[in-house]
């Protein structure tokens, strides 16, 4: 009897540590495929004629690579594919966001984009979302994920799926503030997704990740005139851009 009860024992013990392995994930790579439905995304678009747009490819899709350990991360698209014209991925790659950097124990987060064939650093701190946490489930990359829905820039719709078995409280885009990782996401109006679709965080090593430092620095209002000025130099002037809009281009889906 005691020999059946040590061995009970013994099980529920290596049961649990292997749930806590799986469970506390503090560092690893997550692939993000991103899915734009190009098709839709142009459909009021007016210099396009409508046998263009039906010719046109429905999706265009790009892979991101996000680096993480317990406080930072690193999100970079990976290299374009060889098929793929700049075009079309320059249409799925977030408005040519180079790469991401956040720090959320500092509540900060550095944006490298290239603009007009430079490289420029913007310093942002993390918005924050008033997320509402669902009871749907969903299995992504091998997690089960929580549904959470929030608003971004007034009235534009984000639906995310978080596995709280990550601990980091990131994701895609700069999206953060759930309770784990944002491993699907999908805002409707901007007719995008983002699926995690493969999760590398078994004998990986802490990422080492630092903030990207080669570029431009826009990090006061005049630097930044400069760059909203660069960035806009083509624009019609008869019907400029709103400054909300650039900032979109310029920051991400997550305005200030």
């Amino acid at each position: 009897m005691m020999n059946k009860s040590i061995i009970i024992l013994v099980l529920a013990f290596v049961t649990v540590s292997l749930k806590a392995q799986n469970v506390f994930v503090a560092s690893a790579k997550i692939t993000y495929e991103k899915k734009l439905n190009l098709q839709r995304q142009m459909a009021d678009n007016t210099w396009l004629s409508d046998d263009a747009k039906d010719k046109m490819k429905k999706y265009v899709t790009t892979l991101w690579d996000y680096n993480f350990n317990e406080t930072t991360s690193s999100y970079k698209a990976q290299k374009k594919d060889a098929n793929a014209s700049d075009m079309m991925f320059a249409f799925s790659s977030g408005q040519n966001t180079s790469e991401m950097y956040t720090d959320l124990g500092k509540s900060k987060r550095i944006i490298k984009k290239s603009i007009m064939g430079e490289d420029y650093i913007l310093p942002d701190t993390i918005p924050n979302l008033d997320w509402k946490i669902m009871h749907d489930v969903r299995k992504i990359a091998g997690y089960d994920c929580r549904k959470a829905i929030a608003v971004i820039n007034d009235s534009v719709y984000v639906v995310a799926f978080y596995t709280d078995e990550i601990l980091l409280k990131g994701g895609p885009e700069g999206f953060t503030g759930l309770p784990g990782m944002i491993l699907g996401l999908a805002i409707p109006r901007y007719n995008t997704t983002w699926f995690a679709t493969k999760v590398e965080s078994v004998n990986v090593p802490i990422y080492a990740i630092s903030e990207p430092a080669k570029g431009k620095r826009a990090d006061n209002e005049k630097e930044f005139k400069k760059l909203i000025d660069m960035y806009t130099r083509y624009d019609d002037k008869k019907n400029p851009r709103k400054i909300e809009d650039i900032k979109k281009s310029l920051y991400g889906f997550l305005l200030q």
